[in-house]
């Protein structure tokens, strides 16, 4: 098993600065108005980016291992925030689409890619537990690729 650790430190109200360890750059994160001053990313903000993040990570790591290059990939997230029926604020759902950097017809082995790739995200299969998280995978032509939840 493996740990991962941050360590976040109160600046003044809802903002705090979030050190990861030696060599990363230190994060401020805070919530928008009108509880914070909205001077960094919000919690649901940085849930978002890391579910887009690990889920790039796991596409570009699978068509990799068939030395696929689909850069520069990007990904856009939302994340739906509303509440539960407690009356509570909730992540109610997170829709990820990342777009590759070249048109599906010159990658090769592109289907295993996408048929597993998801297995492999860390994050967004941890977060699937309590969240609905949808994926969809477009080409540089702008051609749906895949489309799940």
């Amino acid at each position: 098993m493996t740990a991962v650790s941050v360590s976040l430190g109160q600046q003044t109200d809802y903002r705090f600065e979030i050190r990861f360890g030696d060599n990363i750059p230190e994060l401020i994160a805070d919530e928008p108005a009108p509880l914070g001053k909205g001077e960094g990313p919000s919690p649901a903000q940085l849930l978002a980016a890391s579910v887009g993040n690990c889920l790039s990570d796991s596409l570009l790591f699978a068509l990799r291992k068939f030395k696929q290059a689909p850069e520069p990939l990007r990904c856009e997230v939302t994340a739906e925030v509303g509440r539960n029926p407690e009356g509570r604020l909730r992540i109610l759902g997170i829709h990820t689409t990342i777009t590759l950097g070249v048109v599906a017809s010159s990658l090769e082995h592109l289907d295993r890619a996408l048929a597993q790739f998801e297995e492999f995200c860390t994050v967004t299969q941890s977060v699937r537990q309590a969240v609905p998280v949808r994926v969809t995978v477009v080409d540089a032509a702008g051609h749906i690729l895949r489309d799940q939840t």
